[in-house]
């Protein structure tokens, strides 16, 4: 049984650890996101009581704060696929603990936490595969983090000076950390209620979808 559950842990981890890896586009986005989710995890985890995993995520969250000092918004440090690997799998384990060692939090808690991260590797796959004809396993440069990129610098006239390529770079992560607190807040209202989970999840991605296609087209209408 405890080879099993091994097991379930270890593909649970690198599947978020892919899809964290995914949204490490550009300065700040996936440090700032695991920030959210984990204060939300360790906020409901020290309502139900467990220390350790408060403790985990407390600590993870103090490494992200520090990180971002040098990360955010110049760009000076990055996480790498290491760093985003480990950044996928610190919450997803905090996850399986949360939901295994308390059966009131409902699997959809963390679920509509990560479902950002998750939701834009499906809808990647989905996109490459089913659209375009592609390998879903070949990268590209349509994620959303990108699409919104493409926006913001078709607004601006000079976007050569390197100065200013940053700051756009950093203008990008407040949109990504405000669909994960779109995500954040619903979840902390309803973390033990499993049917307004999963309705505050469907009505991220359906939002998702159209505000991907409304930018894609309007950037595209702009070149």
């Amino acid at each position: 049984m405890g080879a099993v559950c091994d097991c379930v842990h270890d593909v649970r981890g690198r599947r978020v650890a892919n899809a964290i890896n995914i949204i490490d586009g550009y300065n700040g986005l996936a440090a700032g996101h695991a920030v959210i989710v984990l204060a939300a995890m360790a906020w409901v985890s020290a309502v139900v009581g467990d220390d350790f995993v408060f403790t985990s995520a407390l600590a993870m969250i103090g490494a992200l704060l520090g990180f971002l000092a040098w990360n955010y918004p110049k760009g000076k440090i990055f996480l790498g696929d290491g760093g985003a690997y480990l950044l996928g799998f610190w919450p997803a384990e905090i996850s399986v603990l949360l939901v295994v060692r308390h059966p009131e939090v409902s699997p959809w808690f963390p679920m509509l936490l990560l479902v950002y991260p998750i939701f834009e590797t499906l809808f990647s796959m989905y996109r490459r595969k089913v659209i375009q004809g592609q390998s879903p396993g070949q990268p590209d440069r349509m994620h959303m983090h990108q699409v919104i990129y493409m926006r913001l610098t078709r607004a601006q006239t000079d976007v050569s000076d390197p100065a200013s390529l940053t700051r756009l770079n950093s203008r990008v992560a407040p949109f990504g950390w405000l669909m994960t607190l779109c995500c954040a807040v619903p979840a902390l209202l309803f973390w033990g209620k499993t049917q307004w989970l999963v309705a505050s999840s469907f009505v991220f991605c359906i939002a998702y979808v159209a505000l991907y296609l409304w930018l894609f087209f309007s950037t595209r209408s702009k070149i």
